[in-house]
């Protein structure tokens, strides 16, 4: 079904008597959220549970008048993520959304054959995993080790996509939803090699997938056994992050104690000093692997108003399009230095 025949049904005239015959079949939302977790979301998120339907009717509308080409999921559930990221700013939640498909449309090397078979190589080798417990926070810990991906196999844009569907599989929890997710990055073993492949326009990219296009809660991220080279990457990416994401990056080194201060240790593996057992990446790839059919079916192709470029509906982040790529082209020789 177009996103223009989907919204067209969304929106029957008032008073219609063939107003239920109009609506699509859509899934009825059911909160699976605890008491504690509606009052956190209450609390943080701005969220009014007797007006939550409400409020996703009102940005489904804003999509169907203002993008009603931009052939994305109105179900109940799928829009309440983009609200929740943006604690229920309408406005706000509607540039999440556009960006969210503009992303992918604008980048088909990463977008492309998004299925976790796909990336069932990068599943295997460790670079990305998440930890089976949650901190005490709620919060899930995504382990990512680059230092486990070999380049002569295959382009970091295939590491990018396995990212991207981990965060694609835990934002069905409303739980993460509500709470969001910790990063836990361990840089052991990067070369400057290696580094090198993290080049400009995939820097400028993650950032603005990870900022502006993607509906999830970023709470922290953990660097842990940086070499000297990834302050000079940091040093270089900082000016481009919201503040409030890099005031939520902490370096450690390789000082496990630091590491606790932030991830207790009884939810952290053997490897970086916890008392969870040695890591093991099994359940989660099974997890995300038995997802095949869920992403077959929830993922939808971007279909761009024809009056509108990728570029257009991108409204966020362009001002310093041009000062990032001037920034970032010096990369290479400060990497060398810091190196």
């Amino acid at each position: 079904m177009s996103g223009e025949s989907d919204c067209t049904k969304t929106s029957p005239s008032a008073g219609s008597p063939s107003d239920s015959e109009l609506l699509p079949d859509r899934p009825k939302y059911v909160c699976t959220l605890s008491p504690d977790l509606v009052t956190k979301a209450r609390e943080e998120l701005q969220e009014k549970p007797e007006w939550r339907l409400r409020d996703v009717q009102a940005l489904r509308d804003m999509v169907c008048k203002d993008y009603p080409s931009l052939g994305t999921c109105l179900d109940d559930a799928f829009l309440l993520r983009f609200l929740r990221a943006r604690k229920f700013d309408y406005d706000r939640a509607l540039q999440l959304l556009v960006n969210y498909h503009t992303c992918r449309r604008t980048w088909p090397e990463v977008f492309s054959n998004l299925k976790p078979s796909a990336i069932k190589p990068v599943l295997e080798s460790g670079f990305v995993t998440v930890l089976p417990h949650r901190d005490p926070q709620g919060r899930h810990i995504v382990c990512i080790r680059p230092d486990r991906w070999t380049p002569s196999n295959y382009p970091i844009t295939e590491n990018i996509r396995a990212i991207y569907l981990t965060l694609e599989k835990l934002i069905q929890s409303e739980e993460t939803q509500v709470n969001g997710i910790v990063i836990l990055a361990d840089y052991k073993g990067v070369s400057l090699s290696k580094a090198s492949h993290f080049g400009p326009f995939v820097a400028k990219k993650v950032i603005g997938i990870l900022q502006d296009g993607f509906p999830i809660r970023i709470k922290a991220v953990n660097i842990i056994n940086e070499p000297r080279i990834f302050k000079g990457i940091f040093a270089i990416i900082k000016p481009f992050l919201k503040e409030k994401i890099a005031n939520r990056f902490f370096l450690h080194g390789c000082d496990l104690n630091s590491l606790h201060q932030n991830i207790p240790p009884v939810i952290l593996p053997e490897e970086y000093g916890g008392t969870a057992g040695k890591l093991d990446i099994s359940a989660w790839n099974e997890l995300l692997l038995a997802s095949e059919e869920d992403f077959l079916h929830d993922f939808s192709e971007l279909v761009l108003p024809c009056d509108s470029s990728p570029h257009d509906l991108l409204v966020s982040g362009d001002a310093d399009e041009k000062q990032c790529d001037d920034s970032l082209r010096g990369m290479k020789p400060q990497l060398y230095y810091c190196y």
